[in-house]
C-alpha cells in the first residue's frame, strides 16, 4: 500500500490547497497522513498574536490553538486520514513578527525555526518512509510556508517524490504568485483531476470554522471560492471539471 505525507504549515493549509488531492488518493487506497508544523498553544498571548484570534471572534481566554486543533481531528476524521501529527512549534506573531505586513516579509534573521522544522518532519518521514510528499510552495510567501519549504529542501529527500502544492488562498488571490526561492527550479505543473473528490474537499473544508469567515467570507463563500478556482486551474492546462496543479518532476505525471 502507498503512503502519502502532506505537511502543512498551519492547521488548514493543506485542506484549502490540496484537500481534493488527499481525499482522491484516499479513494484510491493509499494510506494518508497529515503533519501540521506550527500548533502550539501558547498561554496569555499579547499584541498582533493575540489579535490574530480576536479578528476571529474568539476572546483572549480561548485557546486558540486547541480550537484549531479540535477543527484539524474533525477535517482529519471526515476524510478518512489515517495519521496525524501536530509539531510543537509556534507560529511566527509568537516568534517576533508584529504585523500583518511582518507576515509577508522575508524571515527575521534571529528566527531560527528552520532548524526546528525539520526535526520535527524527520521522525514522521522515517516512520511512515511515504512514497509522495506534499509540500507548499509557500505562494504569497507567508514566513511560516517559506521556513517549511525550505526546511524540506534540506531534508534532502528524493525529488521524484516531492509534489508542491499551490497554496490556498494565496493563490485564488494572485494565480500568477511565484513559488519561492527553496522549490526546485525546472519542475512542471501537474494537474491533478479532483472533480469528482471537490465536494468532499468542500465538507472537510468546512470543519476550519474559526478561519471560514475571515478567508472566504463563510462557508457558502468557500464553497463559491474553492469551486471556481478549481475549475479556472483546470482550464489553464486544458481540463475540463476541476483541478488542483502541482509542481513536480515531469516522470510523476505519469503515476
Amino acid at each position: 500500500m502507498s503512503t502519502a505525507l502532506f505537511v502543512s504549515p498551519h492547521l488548514d493549509d493543506v485542506a484549502f490547497s490540496c484537500g481534493g488531492t488527499l481525499a482522491a488518493l484516499k479513494a484510491k487506497g493509499w494510506t494518508v497522513a497529515l503533519a501540521t508544523v506550527f500548533t502550539r498553544s501558547v498561554p496569555e498571548p499579547q499584541g498582533f498574536a493575540l489579535q490574530c484570534q480576536t479578528s476571529k471572534g474568539l476572546g483572549p481566554d480561548v485557546d486558540y490553538m486547541a480550537l484549531r486543533r479540535k477543527e484539524d481531528r474533525a477535517f482529519a476524521a471526515c476524510m478518512g486520514v489515517d495519521h496525524v501529527t501536530w509539531g510543537d512549534l509556534e507560529e511566527a506573531p509568537h516568534r517576533g513578527y508584529g504585523s500583518p505586513e511582518a507576515l509577508f516579509q522575508p524571515p527575521r534573521p534571529d528566527d531560527v525555526i528552520e532548524a526546528k522544522v525539520a526535526a520535527c518532519l524527520k521522525p514522521v518521514l522515517r516512520e511512515l518512509k511515504p512514497d509522495r510528499v506534499f509540500v507548499p510552495q509557500a505562494l504569497g510567501s507567508h514566513v511560516d510556508h517559506v521556513q517549511v519549504v525550505r526546511a524540506v529542501k534540506a531534508l534532502g529527500l528524493p525529488a521524484n517524490r516531492v509534489l508542491y502544492y499551490r497554496d490556498t488562498p494565496y493563490a485564488v488571490r494572485d494565480p500568477r504568485a511565484h513559488p519561492d526561492a527553496a522549490v526546485p527550479q525546472g519542475l512542471r505543473p501537474l494537474a491533478v483531476d479532483i472533480t469528482e473528490h471537490l465536494a468532499k474537499k468542500v465538507e472537510g473544508c468546512v470543519r476550519y470554522g474559526t478561519q471560514l469567515a475571515f478567508q472566504f467570507g463563510g462557508v457558502d463563500g468557500l464553497a463559491r471560492t474553492l469551486t471556481a478556482f478549481h475549475r479556472m486551474e483546470a482550464q489553464a492546462w486544458g481540463q475540463t471539471g476541476a483541478a488542483e496543479v502541482f509542481l513536480a518532476e515531469s516522470s510523476q505525471g505519469a503515476q
